[in-house]
């Protein structure tokens, strides 16, 4: 049985089923609501920011856990004196990995807790905790795992999504009222590139919900197909059924991976992105 405990923050948008298979622990974000705080994924759902935001025009404000919480949170770690290795949302999104860090420096424990900046997010991270905790169960050392998924691997997973309506990101001030009016008009429907921690606009589609997807996953297709085999996500913030299986189904007819799996968007990504975004993640050999 190995020594190590791979924790990861809930922007890491991981299935119940795959956190449990791999023994990974999830600390959520705060999602800030009516002067209110709610814990991501344990007391709010997506659903609930959908109606919220609808009805009082505004998106929630996210934040990265509170201090207390992250000491009590890795307190059962120390206390068992296990390394821990932390990965979260990139550094230039939120301050999760620092307040990590901090909360081992409590216990004068930074010895021994490795605090990773992800340099991406939602199953962008996924991909790094799932790899660290295959790598822990296979006997590497902590210090080998972190200099793997810092140094080899991270450069290499690669995040976009496509956002459906631009309601959010104009609630959110990340852009203008009149910028999200027009391009809902025109059906534009940005593709969102997350490359060294930062979220940038790449291509712009116009079309119908469905038509877009199919023509992103079809443009990312040649990267596709020289990728690594493991595994590709598709992780969308509530899509129909119709068109993910479509997708899922384009993604089989390509025979590279070896798992195609599909994911729900956690409440921070749904509450910056709003419903109907999806992205197809994977890594580069």
């Amino acid at each position: 049985m190995n020594n190590i405990k791979v924790i990861a923050d809930s922007t890491c948008d991981l299935s119940k089923d795959l956190l449990e298979r791999y023994d990974i622990s999830i600390i959520p974000l705060c999602i800030n609501m009516d002067d209110r705080s709610y814990k991501d994924g344990i007391d709010i759902a997506p659903e609930d920011i959908f109606a919220w935001s609808d009805k009082t025009g505004n998106t929630p404000k996210t934040a990265a856990p509170v201090l207390n919480d992250a000491i009590e949170f890795i307190k059962p770690y120390v206390e068992a004196n296990k390394d821990i290795i932390f990965i979260g949302i990139s550094e230039d999104m939120s301050s999760t990995c620092n307040v990590m860090r901090l909360a081992g420096e409590f216990y004068n424990y930074h010895h021994k807790i490795y605090s990773i900046n992800s340099k991406s997010l939602s199953t962008g991270i996924g991909f790094q905790v799932l790899k660290a905790a295959t790598m822990a169960e296979e006997g590497y050392s902590a210090e080998e795992i972190v200099h793997y998924i810092s140094d080899v691997m991270r450069d290499k997973v690669k995040a976009s999504f496509i956002v459906d309506t631009l309601i959010y990101l104009a609630r959110g001030g990340r852009c203008s009222t009149v910028t999200a009016l027009i391009g809902n008009t025109l059906k534009l429907k940005p593709m969102i590139v997350v490359s060294e921690g930062k979220m940038s606009v790449g291509k712009k589609y116009r079309g119908s919900h469905k038509a877009v997807l199919l023509k992103y996953a079809k443009d990312l297709k040649e990267n596709l197909l020289s990728a690594d085999t493991d595994r590709v996500f598709i992780t969308h913030s509530g899509c129909e059924d119709e068109v993910v299986e479509e997708l899922y189904d384009f993604l089989k007819g390509l025979n590279v991976f070896k798992e195609i799996t599909v994911t729900r968007a956690g409440g921070v990504i749904t509450s910056h992105c709003g419903p109907k975004t999806l992205g197809i993640l994977y890594v580069t050999k």
